[in-house]
């Protein structure tokens, strides 16, 4: 079936059921109203708090908490609802996207920060949009509807984030989190306060891209993500942080999802365990590899993965979150697709994969009974990674074998923290301790400018890090001007460079100056440190000996100045203006390919398994522009723009364009929702041509070469020389929901890249084959192939019918 036949298909049905559910929808409008019961609490003391002000947002409704905090506003309209709280002595606050249903009601939990003033808080304005004294700029805080009705998102926060400014990405089919011409390899994850090394399946190891995400949104609230002014007990990131904040289990009675995508299908569900727990939990499992098979592709992807979180309230001050996240990857080849060259040259290359990983983990908090908090997050993630190739695919001959690879990456993490203030002064200080151990084993024989080159080595890695970080903060001149200042110090055992902390300071400095009603000034200023990934540092030797024990490895060093202004003409509008500079040192260099490490990270397989030194340097620099309207009288949108410059030395030292110099990152995402609860949404975006670099034909075509991968070499003289055009893709998406008494039905198409653009990256290089498939000789050369380029392209239009039912 062709995608424009499937594309009628798809809206024929859904406008067929959408008319059919008309009659049942007007006939039920006067019962399509729910509830929202909720607690009102002190953030920091975790006790409730009385008579807090709720009120519905853009309505006159609304109530006050009762003793225990707790409220119900009644009479609510159905579907994603934000309510507005405010009490004395506190900082108003508006709770975005509660779903309403009719089935039950809506439950929430909402924490009230104190404010130091002690004044009359409803007569100040709350804002949606998220600013913390830590980190007053780069920072976006993400609701659930803006992650569900991405257009072209596909409920995945890795491409939400594209909407933003900032953000980048490649034209292929990956999940690529590029922030400010960083590589991928620089963003930590964080899922209620656990770290998570991987948030997406078939993950390119050492770095944090794949094709899908791990994470179900199912059972995300919201996600803040930090592009700059990383907070003190933040560590181990250069360019981003996600923090990644879940549900809560409903506390009254069990609830139901179920949903069918583009990619996969998932349940979920959370309820109460006994009057004091409750547990989320979801499943999901792909179907990727039936649709691959029916359009003939080389390659078959299948996946699965699961999420849970329990919770329990020891006490009124005591509360106790056991959480984790798994999946499960299986990547094999096709080889009845080999019809055309660019099957061909698919099935040569790509080796069969297989990962598996999780993460869990335990926070426990204890309130104190002078307003401080006590957090204690002890977790354990490990990754399992293997990959073969044979020569021909030829899996029948050990003479043919080209890649053997096996890896385990196991991390135990603890981390403490206490929280507390003294009058206007707020402070956090903690420490945390990692134990990581790395197995390695490699068999490779690999193409290079020398020729021929065979890794073989296993190696073991045991490592032991040390954390300690603090960060205080003060409002003054009654809240118009807002300070914060950060330190951390880390060290490990892997060599003496790292195990000097003083090498590893790092402090931030951050400042919010409201000098006009509505508008700010922002700015930050902070040194940031990451630790090499653990390929580089277990890399082996034939002998089993740590590679890069003796290469004067460093913790890769970034320094970040962020500077820029806001405008909020109204409580659900956001105007930013900023400009950020980053400075690297100490980058891993690959002595083998003489290429900084920051250049690698967007393609399948592993970054940083090879020799290298921490000899790199690089910057990257910019301006970005959001405006962004929440959800108000039914319009929503971001307008972002980005200027951007990345640069990194090559094997002389010079700055040359990085593989992440996008300059130019536009990007338009725009909603309505409209009576009888339909809902459209479009997003264009832009991305300017990006640099890469040739094939070294001479080399590359020796037959002895080409014969082993049958894949070009890059000439590294001529490093990001070149650049693909710039791309462009329109995305739309179109919802309507049912209300019934027990249960709801959303569907939705989503239709990615309308207008079929045709993005062009990297060519292939390929020999030129004769009628049976076989390459054929340089007529003038009888030692080398007859080589050649060939177009690549991807991107087609790509319709979806979706389902979520919830009951």
């Amino acid at each position: 079936m062709s995608y424009k036949h499937s594309l009628k298909v798809h809206l024929f049905c859904l406008i067929t059921i959408s008319f059919l559910g008309f009659g049942f929808t007007e006939a039920t409008h006067a019962q399509n109203l729910g509830s929202i019961k909720g607690r009102v609490i002190d953030a920091i003391a975790n006790e409730p708090i009385p008579l807090a002000n709720v009120l519905l947002a853009g309505t006159e409704k609304g109530v006050t908490s009762n003793l225990n905090g707790e409220f119900e506003i009644n009479n609510v309209n159905l579907g994603f609802q934000n309510i507005k709280v405010s009490y004395i002595g506190y900082k108003s606050l508006i709770y975005r996207d509660i779903l309403v249903t009719r089935s039950q009601a809506a439950s929430v939990i909402i924490s009230l920060e104190p404010d130091s003033r002690q004044l009359d808080e409803f007569n100040l304005r709350p804002s949606p949009f998220n600013k913390t004294q830590e980190s007053p700029v780069s920072l976006r805080t993400i609701g659930l509807a803006e992650i569900e009705r991405n257009p072209g998102g596909n409920r995945d926060i890795s491409n939400v984030l594209r909407s933003f400014p900032g953000v980048g990405s490649t034209p292929a089919f990956r999940n690529d989190i590029i922030i400010r011409g960083g590589a991928p390899s620089e963003n930590r994850f964080f899922l209620d306060g656990v770290e998570v090394p991987l948030i997406n399946h078939f993950q390119t190891q050492g770095a944090s891209g794949g094709p899908v995400g791990i994470i179900n949104v199912n059972l995300i609230r919201e996600v803040d993500f930090l592009s700059g002014a990383f907070p003190a007990n933040r560590g181990n990131a250069l360019s981003s942080v996600l923090e990644f904040k879940q549900i809560d289990g409903n506390k009254e009675k069990w609830k139901f999802r179920g949903t069918i995508g583009s990619s996969d299908a998932a349940v979920a569900a959370d309820g109460p365990i006994g009057k004091k727990a409750s547990l989320i939990v979801s499943a999901r499992t792909s179907y990727l590899q039936f649709l691959f098979s029916a359009l003939k592709l080389p390659f078959l992807p299948t996946y699965y993965d699961m999420q849970f979180k329990f919770k329990y309230a020891i006490d009124d001050r005591r509360e106790l979150t056991i959480l984790g996240l798994g999946a499960i990857d299986l990547f094999r080849l096709n080889l009845q697709a080999n019809e055309t060259v660019e099957q061909r040259y698919q099935l040569r290359i790509l080796p069969k994969n297989q990962q598996w990983n999780y993460t869990l983990g335990g926070v426990y908090r204890e309130f104190t009974k002078k307003g401080g908090r006590h957090t204690l997050v002890l977790s354990r993630s490990m990754l399992n990674n293997t990959a073969t190739k044979y020569q021909d695919n030829q899996e029948d001959n050990p003479q043919k074998l080209i890649l053997e690879y096996a890896s385990q990456e196991a991390e135990n993490n603890l981390r403490y923290e206490f929280d507390f203030r003294v009058k206007s002064w707020k402070f956090n200080v903690g420490a945390g301790l990692l134990y990581a151990r790395f197995t390695n084993r490699t068999y490779n024989r690999i193409n290079t400018l020398a020729g021929i080159d065979t890794i073989d080595f296993s190696s073991r890695l045991n490592l032991a890090s040390g954390r300690i970080f603090g960060q205080v903060s003060k409002t003054f001149a009654q809240d118009k001007i807002n300070l914060s200042f950060g330190l951390s110090l880390e060290n490990n055992d892997f060599n003496s460079q790292m195990a000097n902390p003083l090498n590893q300071f790092s402090p931030r400095l951050s400042l919010s100056y409201s000098f006009i009603e509505n508008w700010a000034f922002n700015a930050s200023l902070g040194r940031f440190v990451q630790r090499p990934q653990y390929t580089v540092l277990g890399y082996g030797l034939p002998d089993g000996s740590l590679g890069n024990l003796n290469n004067g490895l460093e913790y890769i060093q970034a320094d970040h100045l962020v500077a820029g202004i806001e405008y909020a003409p109204t409580e659900n509008t956001r105007i930013t203006l900023e400009g950020f500079y980053k400075m690297y040192n100490r980058y891993p260099f690959s002595l083998r390919d003489s290429i900084a490490l920051a250049n690698l990270g967007a393609d399948f397989g592993v970054v940083g398994n090879v020799l290298v030194n921490s000899s790199a340097q690089g910057r990257a620099f910019g301006l970005e522009f959001l405006a962004q309207q929440k959800l108000f009288k039914g319009l929503y949108g971001i307008l972002a723009y980005t200027l951007v410059r990345s640069e990194f030395s090559d094997k002389n030292g010079n700055l040359i364009p990085s593989s992440w110099d996008a300059r130019h990152i536009l990007s338009l995402t725009a909603g309505y929702k409209f009576k009888r609860n339909w809902e459209l949404g479009v997003r264009f975006r832009f991305v300017d041509g990006q640099p890469f670099t040739p094939y070294d034909t001479l080399t590359s075509s020796i037959k002895s070469v080409w014969d082993i991968t049958q894949m070009g070499i890059s000439d590294v003289n001529k490093l990001n020389s070149e650049r693909i055009p710039a791309y462009h893709q329109l995305d739309l998406r179109v919802d309507k929901v049912w209300y019934f008494n027990k249960w709801s039905l959303n569907l939705y198409l989503d239709i990615q890249n309308i207008y079929n653009f045709k993005s062009t990256t990297r060519p292939f290089l390929t020999a030129i084959e004769d009628q049976n498939g076989n390459p054929l000789t340089d007529p003038n050369d009888p030692n080398r192939y007859d080589l050649q380029e060939l177009p690549n392209t991807s991107g087609t239009l790509l319709p979806t019918i979706g389902i979520i039912v919830d009951f």
